[in-house]
């Protein structure tokens, strides 16, 4: 059976119990296994609809990449721990709070933001790098450092109580 008599199915079935596609919203990723297929690109349609194709889409929170690599969830997984952080960064940056009480708040808050969906990435050492650099910063930021202070990361973190975001990739891969 090819794919649109599958798409056509689908429909057929969902209509069948009021259910109603936006032909306006639908879109589909082909998932490529490996570079080494060279197949001819199958047009799908809904009717005489053309259906476009994504290299990316995002999912459950997730992106997921045609060619298999995460590099645009990993991106969007630090943006989404920026996003949890501005709210607060008036607490954060607050000079009066004590920064354990800021480092507390980072890992309940900002940090699950930034690893939602890690245990399920097939990581690379740049991507560690990229959390790292993301991680650091806000750290930084929230004890009042920049980088021209000469500050060790790990006295920062220290300071913080927060642990490397390295160790905790490799936690919740290994939960």
């Amino acid at each position: 059976m090819g794919v649109n008599a599958m798409w056509e199915v689908w429909r057929k079935t969902l209509e069948s119990k009021d259910f109603k596609l936006s032909r306006l919203k639908i879109k589909y990723l082909e998932y490529k296994f490996s570079e080494e297929r060279h197949e001819e690109e199958v047009e799908v349609k809904i009717d005489t609809q053309v259906i476009p194709i994504r290299d990316s889409f995002k999912y459950l929170g997730s992106i997921i990449q045609s060619n298999g690599k995460i590099d645009e969830d990993v991106t969007h997984r630090i943006g989404a721990g920026w996003i949890r952080w501005r709210p607060a960064s008036r607490v954060l940056c607050d000079k009066n709070a004590p920064p354990r009480l800021k480092g507390k708040f980072y890992r309940v808050v900002v940090r699950p933001a930034m690893l939602y969906g890690a245990e399920c990435w097939p990581i690379k050492k740049s991507h560690v790098q990229k959390m790292s650099v993301a991680e650091m910063r806000t750290l930084r930021w929230m004890c009042g450092h920049t980088r021209k202070d000469k500050i060790m990361n790990e006295v920062i973190k220290d300071k913080v109580g927060v642990a490397p975001v390295e160790a905790k990739l490799r936690e919740s891969r290994l939960r």
